[in-house]
């Protein structure tokens, strides 16, 4: 179960605005979402964590002891031709999120959102960095991989987030679950990741993945 430990050196502005649902706020001031950024990074302590598994893509179970056989349509599209995945799991710990709840509670209520966004931009980035972190490692195996793919994407359901959450041994880095299934602390993920063999530079159809493959067009936060 190797930890991810990389730092956060600074966190996107530009993501923040987007999660934050400030995208067409051309007027809003820059450097309320840059101080928010930096605040956030400064109280982030972004952690990481994985683990491979053997994976049957014709019956989508992921070979772990025990086994966890994958529901959904979708992701078992997605995971066509992998012969093994990696568990993730991402946070920022609980400091953040205590502060963006001190903020609101202040009636901070437009420092507290964009916080808020800054710290999921930042959650995101620890992801990303991982993949790239774990692009070299995979590729030196002979496997590719394929975009990250969470628990509530498509028709994979929140249900078999604890499976994730046990995959990953997201527990090490303090990430656990409320009963209504929430990721605590609030800013964490989960996330599997398909790996396939390179073979002849040709790789297995990928579906559209993030804003592409919601249709949800009006949500503040959509990429364009």
């Amino acid at each position: 179960m190797p930890v991810y430990n990389a730092p956060l050196l600074s966190i996107d502005a530009k993501e923040t605005r987007r999660y934050a649902g400030l995208q067409k706020a051309v007027d809003f001031d820059e450097e309320k979402i840059l101080a928010a950024c930096e605040d956030a990074r400064l109280m982030a302590a972004p952690k990481g964590i994985w683990e491979v598994y053997d994976y049957d893509c014709e019956n989508q179970v992921i070979k772990s002891a025990p086994p966890c056989t994958i529901q959904g349509k979708k992701i078992g599209q997605h995971l066509a031709g992998c012969e093994k995945i990696i568990a993730l799991s991402a946070t920022v710990g609980e400091e953040v999120e205590e502060e963006v709840t001190r903020r609101f509670n202040a009636g901070e209520y437009s420092t507290a959102v964009i916080m808020d966004a800054a710290a999921t931009a930042a959650v995101e980035q620890i992801a990303d960095g991982m993949e790239k972190a774990l692009t070299p490692k995979m590729a030196a195996q002979g496997f590719a991989m394929k975009w990250r793919f969470s628990p509530g994407y498509g028709d994979w359901p929140l249900e078999q987030q604890p499976e994730l959450i046990r995959l990953a041994h997201a527990d090490k880095i303090g990430v656990s679950l409320s009963a209504s299934l929430m990721l605590m602390p609030r800013k964490s993920i989960t996330a599997i990741i398909g790996l396939y063999r390179k073979q002849a530079e040709t790789a297995p159809s990928h579906s559209p993945h993030g804003c592409a493959m919601c249709n949800k067009t009006d949500c503040p936060s959509r990429k364009q």
